[in-house]
């Protein structure tokens, strides 16, 4: 069973920054390409950006490209998302997903695996 588990969510003010965590088996994190998603209520699962495995390359989503970073320590299994100058349109229950498929699908259902999620709220 692979499992992935977020951490790092909160309540922040509009401008402040965030690092997100999604820790994962050794197993997973040699083998998948990884990737971070967000979620509000009413809307579907929105990808936000995602790494190669060997964090050779990173793909990121148009609203958050400039202010967001994806990146992974294989030596810690461990994928973070750091958040800079965040919106208040960027709450959101944010979700780490692991796929065998290729780290450009921005499809979540091209994602093999999820977290539980986490909640990042931005105030205004």
């Amino acid at each position: 069973q692979v499992q992935l588990v977020e951490s790092g969510g909160g309540l922040v003010q509009a401008g402040d920054s965030l690092r997100l965590s999604c820790a994962t088996s050794r197993r997973t994190f040699s083998t998948y390409a990884m990737g971070w998603f967000r979620q509000t209520p009413g809307k579907e699962r929105e990808f936000v950006a995602s790494i190669s495995w060997a964090a050779a390359s990173s793909y990121y989503a148009d609203s958050v490209k400039g202010r967001f970073t994806i990146s992974r320590d294989n030596a810690k299994n461990t994928m973070y998302l750091q958040m800079n100058s965040m919106r208040p349109e960027d709450t959101a229950v944010f979700y780490c997903a692991a796929t065998s498929a290729g780290y450009y699908h921005t499809d979540p259902r091209e994602w093999h695996y999820w977290g539980q999620g986490t909640q990042v709220t931005v105030s205004s």
